[in-house]
Order: C-alpha cells, then sequence, then structure tokens
C-alpha cells in the first residue's frame, strides 16, 4: 500500500493552490474530460443523479457535454471551496431568460443530502495533499455500486522539464505523480471495487518558451517541498528560458515539446459487508433441509 501522505506534496502548497481561483478551465483538462467523456458509453448505468468535483477547474464544457449525455440527471457541483461555488454558478446555471434554465435537468451547488449514483472528478488527484483521504470523500458521496470517474496526471509528465532541472542541479520542477497501479490500490483500500486503470501520453508543443511556461501555471504549480524557495532573480528567469530555446532548438520543427500522461480510472464503490459473527450455530435439522433442497435442486437441473 502507498505511503499514507504523497511524500513530495507540500500540504501548504497544495492548500494555497487550492485557494485561486481559476479564470477558466485550462484546455488541457478539457480535452481530458471529452476523452473521458467519451468512455462513460461502456457504463450500463444511466445515473438518476451525480456530482461534478471541482468543475471549474476540471472543465465548464465538461459539464456541458455531461449534462447533454444525461438530460434527466440531477447534478451537484461540489467546489472543494466555498468561495468558488459563485463563480461556477455564473459558468453553469444558464440566464434567467434561457429557456434550459427552466426545461433542463436540476443544478444544485453544495454537498448532496444523500449518495449519488455517479461522481465525476477530472484533473484533480495529481494535486491534492492527502489523496486518500480525497478518495475516502469521494466514497461517501456514492451509493453502493455507484460509480466514480477521474483522471490525473500520471508520473511521465513533465519528464523533459524535469530531466532539464536536473542537468543543471536546480530542486525538482515538480512533484512526483502517482502511478495508475498505485491509485488503483489506493481505490481497492478506500472501498471501491473493480477498479480499471489505463493511460496515455499527450505530447503538446509550445512555439516560445514564454507561452510554454504560461500555460504550465494554468494547469497547476510545483508542489514539491524542496522546490525554490520563494521568488528566483531576473539572471534565472533567463537562465531558464536559454535552456528552453536549446531544447527548442533540438526539434525539427523548432517547437518545445512536453509530455503529459494521463491516468483515466473508473470503480465501483462496494457493497456493504455483511457482519460475520466469530462463531455461527447451525442446527442439525436446519442442514439436513438444506442439504434436501440443494439435492432437489440438482435434481430438477
Amino acid at each position: 500500500m502507498p505511503a499514507a501522505l504523497p511524500p513530495t506534496i507540500a500540504p501548504s502548497a497544495a492548500a494555497r493552490w487550492a485557494a485561486l481561483q481559476p479564470m477558466a478551465s485550462p484546455w488541457l483538462h478539457e480535452e481530458v474530460a471529452r476523452r473521458m467523456e467519451g468512455r462513460l458509453q461502456w457504463m450500463t448505468l444511466q445515473p438518476e443523479n451525480w456530482v461534478h468535483w471541482e468543475p471549474l477547474r476540471g472543465g465548464l464544457q465538461a459539464h456541458a457535454l455531461l449534462a447533454a449525455r444525461y438530460p434527466k440527471a440531477a447534478c451537484y457541483v461540489v467546489q472543494a471551496l466555498a468561495k468558488h461555488d459563485e463563480a461556477a454558478r455564473e459558468s453553469i446555471v444558464p440566464a434567467w431568460w434561457n429557456p434550459t434554465r427552466w426545461t433542463g435537468p436540476s443544478v444544485q451547488f453544495g454537498l448532496p443530502e444523500q449518495p449519488v449514483q455517479m461522481l465525476w472528478a477530472n484533473m484533480a488527484l495529481h494535486m491534492a495533499a492527502d489523496p486518500q483521504a480525497l478518495i475516502a470523500q469521494w466514497q461517501r458521496l456514492l451509493q453502493p455500486q455507484g460509480f466514480l470517474m477521474f483522471s490525473c496526471l500520471g508520473p511521465d509528465t513533465l519528464r523533459e522539464l524535469r530531466a532539464l532541472y536536473a542537468s543543471q542541479g536546480w530542486p525538482p520542477a515538480s512533484h512526483t505523480f502517482t502511478d495508475m497501479h498505485d491509485w488503483g490500490d489506493m481505490l481497492v483500500h478506500g472501498g471501491f471495487s473493480e477498479p480499471v486503470m489505463d493511460m496515455e501520453r499527450i505530447e503538446l508543443t509550445f512555439a516560445t518558451p514564454e507561452r510554454m511556461l504560461l500555460e504550465l501555471r494554468e494547469l497547476g504549480r510545483n508542489l514539491h517541498p524542496e522546490r525554490f524557495a520563494g521568488l528566483r532573480g531576473r539572471g534565472w528567469h533567463t537562465q531558464l528560458l536559454a535552456q528552453l530555446g536549446q531544447l527548442a532548438q533540438l526539434d525539427s520543427d523548432g517547437q518545445l515539446r512536453l509530455t503529459f500522461e494521463i491516468v483515466y480510472g473508473h470503480a465501483f464503490k462496494a457493497p456493504p459487508r455483511l457482519a460475520v459473527a466469530p462463531e455461527t450455530a447451525v442446527s442439525l435439522d436446519a442442514m439436513r433441509t438444506a442439504l434436501r433442497q440443494r439435492n432437489k435442486n440438482g435434481a430438477s437441473g
């Protein structure tokens, strides 16, 4: 079983990142959500209610896709911080004059009072300081046999940038991203069954180092406890841009390329376990009746 807390995520840094209100869902998150939404075609359960976890970062366009797939399902939008609810409401709830506000599926904000049948969490787990606690919270929000759909970044993410930092003797460029097999173990440990995990690698290209750094800041932060402390000087920033420019020169198209490993997973909430007494007493008559019934069923088959 993996360690209880990710050793390369500083909780204080994760809390500061969570407190920032995103201006828009990052393009990569929307693309991952679109690909994950396509996987719902394999799920036989058509949920009557569901939770959308952190849609501001996970994907506002994805919310529209999910609402269209489950037009009659009630949705509960959950932002980890209540102060982000209003921004999510403005982006998700149609204006009062839009007919879909009154005829579309029910959308409520905050945790549901009763467990739901699906929980959707896109690109959230890899930024959690205590992912097992988050998985446990998701498990409590689901009905038995309800299912979780999630995605997150995997260990090959930013391998080019991490190699560059290491070559310069700099602190780590990012915290470590968890392997999909460890996520599967955590899901089982957290009360889920039948976890299905897979991954893909997406390569993004950037025209300039400045553009790359800007987009990386929209995707997340380096939460490693041993990351650079505080702001770096202008000289370091110039050196970083120069090193990134050299990487671009090595590319045949003159582009900067970064790898993102995307982990996808889904799992069902395991049914409650039956309590088994240390000792069970069965009468001889009951055993005989059970044997006669078994023989009768076998004979009729």
